[in-house]
């Protein structure tokens, strides 16, 4: 029943941030929506050759100390990050799947045990990169688009556009490689710690079965391909109007932000690092053609994510309790 809860919830990320991996690509035209989420889904999934289970180790043993969860606090954080998502999706806000169930652990834990037997190191990392992806995004995009419009400076627009329409499908690919390689990886950390908690795999063992690993690449890659267009709108077309090239900074900036951080273990918002990148590929014409007021209400929701999923983590776990 958790395992299939979980799968639901790395279903709706993929759904979710759906978004994150195509906006760039469908809002420049590069690709049409359908091709776009087949390519995206398409790379989602052959991640699961490429990265290490860092994220997933962080998440499923360096969150909370071992001993504490049990399937209370499991139902009670994935209860917690669905229902955000859901909220965020229907308003069309590219919030954090990934913060939300970061979230939705701590406010579950919290409400068992309380804070002591939260992992600080691991909180504070996945805390700090809230703010160090989106800024190394928009300093990857801009310092790209930068050194891409020296190079091409006396080119003719009409070619650097043909040019870029081909090398987007590139950076396209390798940020939703980056994408599946990070946020697959939490789902698998979630079920890691339940099979832990419940007996089914030792505290020590190194991975967990092979079963979580591809179902979780599986279910990220089929909740892109449904795509979330609500987000992809806001992600495409309201916060900048990009060109290929542009797509093509805000891309390869997002997706080296996303290859560094899975290879240290941090599970970061894809969201956060592309939209980061998007708003710097924007500011380096001129910093009216970024919409700073849908920047703004974007962070908002950056800020709400965890305390309000480890709020409706923390009442579905008391709700748990007295069901179950």
């Amino acid at each position: 029943m958790l395992v299939v809860l979980a799968l639901l919830f790395d279903f709706m990320n993929g759904f979710h941030d759906a978004a994150n991996s195509i906006a760039t690509v469908v809002s420049t035209g590069v690709l049409k929506p359908g091709q776009a989420i087949l390519f995206a889904a398409f790379f989602n999934v052959i991640a699961i050759f490429v990265f290490q289970l860092s994220v997933a180790a962080t998440v499923g043993k360096g969150i909370v100390q071992p001993g504490v969860v049990d399937t209370h606090v499991v139902f009670g954080a994935l209860l917690g990050a669905i229902t955000w998502n859901v909220i965020t999706w229907y308003y069309g806000i590219p919030s954090s799947s990934s913060h939300a169930l970061i979230g939705g652990i701590v406010g579950a834990v919290i409400a068992k045990s309380g804070t002591g037997t939260l992992v600080s190191t691991g909180i504070l990392k996945t805390v700090v990169f809230i703010f160090v992806s989106p800024v190394l995004g928009f300093l990857l995009g801009s310092m790209m688009m930068v050194i891409v419009a020296w190079i091409f400076r006396r080119s003719r627009p009409s070619k650097v556009d043909k040019w870029f329409r081909r090398l987007q499908l590139v950076s396209a690919g390798a940020y939703s490689l980056g994408h599946g390689g990070n946020d697959a990886q939490k789902t698998i950390g979630i079920i890691w710690m339940l099979l832990i908690a419940t007996g089914y795999t030792a505290a020590g063992a190194a991975s967990p079965p092979n079963w979580v690993i591809l179902s979780c690449y599986t279910a990220i890659g089929a909740g892109t391909m449904f795509g979330g267009w609500r987000i992809v709108k806001t992600m495409g077309q309201k916060i900048t109007k990009l060109k290929p090239v542009g797509g093509f900074c805000a891309e390869t900036g997002g997706a080296i932000t996303l290859f560094l951080a899975t290879a240290l273990g941090i599970p970061v918002s894809t969201t956060h690092t592309i939209t980061g990148a998007i708003v710097g590929v924007g500011s380096t014409q001129r910093a009216s053609a970024v919409r700073w007021g849908v920047a703004g209400n974007i962070v908002w929701a950056w800020i709400f994510t965890i305390p309000a999923s480890a709020f409706v983590a923390a009442v579905a776990y008391w709700v748990s309790q007295q069901i179950f």
